[in-house]
């Protein structure tokens, strides 16, 4: 009876054994080398010290980031299994026909990391300067050019499906399992352009061996401050951008969730960390818990209405 009550006691302390008392795993749904991924390294490091426990970057990536998702979607709710989410995952609700997962329902929001615009580039072979020379160059060869994007449904894909239409050109969409293989072809003139975040291009466009033609979002990005945005291009309205964001599953407690969102914004709203994002061309946030919640329901509505007008749909 008291080798029972020993055990029990022992037990009862190990469940009781306050958050974090283990290593943390943040999921990452693309291949190392992406801004996702990227962003999960330079956020885990400093969680890490926060914490008091090693955070192990693990990268799951595949089916346009959605493998991670999933993954993390089904994990234990204890604290220990974290998602470094994307704009991508409220694009994919739509464009995936079964998921095993309901993004909105079986995750829930942390924080916000960062903001990241995306920039048209092309293989300097690409005999275009501009948005409007390649517009002419894609119209007079409808289907010649190629863009890579990090997977089908992805925000990448979604971006260059919105500029076929406003730009009335048809091209052809090659889809990769990340940023990093498709940065290699895109450089080795094997696809002729690509609608990536700036943060895997940018060392690139600065050494020459990539042009900037423009940047998706409203305004122009910090790190490229010469190149214009689409709407300045000629794609009037044209407003798209990558957002970066931890999640965890569902029934996760409250005060885990709590402490996570403190510790982070505390991070991102750091002089350190805020250095290290301007030098990826990458805005930091650090919103609340709610707020990336609304984010995700607006951005679910209003990709939902633009893969419908594009007609992407997935298996």
């Amino acid at each position: 009876m008291l080798g029972l009550a020993i055990c029990g006691a022992a037990a009862s302390a190990a469940w009781a054994q306050p958050w974090p008392g283990r290593p943390v795993n943040l999921i990452v749904p693309f291949p190392a080398g992406g801004t996702t991924d990227v962003l999960a390294r330079a956020l885990g490091q400093e969680l890490a010290k926060s914490l008091g426990q090693p955070v192990i970057v693990e990268n799951r990536p595949g089916a346009g980031a959605t493998l991670g998702a999933d993954y993390v979607a089904k994990a234990k709710p204890d604290g220990y299994t974290l998602l470094m989410g994307a704009v991508h995952h409220t694009i994919a609700t739509s464009v995936y026909r079964k998921l095993g997962y309901d993004f909105q329902k079986d995750l829930a929001p942390v924080t916000t990391v960062a903001v990241v615009p995306n920039v048209l580039v092309v293989n300097p072979q690409v005999p275009a300067r501009s948005v409007q020379e390649l517009l002419a160059l894609a119209r007079a060869q409808p289907g010649k050019y190629t863009y890579g994007s990090n997977g089908a449904g992805t925000g990448q894909h979604l971006i260059g499906a919105q500029f076929e239409s406003m730009g009335h050109v048809q091209l052809l969409h090659v889809p990769y399992k990340g940023s990093g293989p498709l940065t290699t072809d895109l450089l080795g003139g094997q696809i002729a352009m690509s609608f990536d975040t700036v943060t895997p291009v940018l060392p690139h466009i600065k050494a020459g061996k990539l042009r900037a033609l423009a940047v998706t979002t409203a305004r122009r990005s910090v790190a490229l401050p010469d190149v214009p945005t689409m709407d300045e291009a000629g794609l009037k309205g044209f407003d798209m951008g990558t957002w970066f964001g931890v999640l965890v599953p569902r029934a996760t407690p409250a005060d885990v969730v709590a402490r996570l969102n403190a510790d982070m914004v505390r991070i991102i709203q750091s002089p350190s960390f805020q250095k290290k994002m301007a030098e990826i061309g990458a805005d930091p946030v650090g919103n609340t818990p709610q707020q990336m919640a609304e984010q995700i329901r607006d951005d679910t509505e209003r990709f939902a209405r633009l893969v419908k007008d594009a007609g992407v749909s997935l298996e």
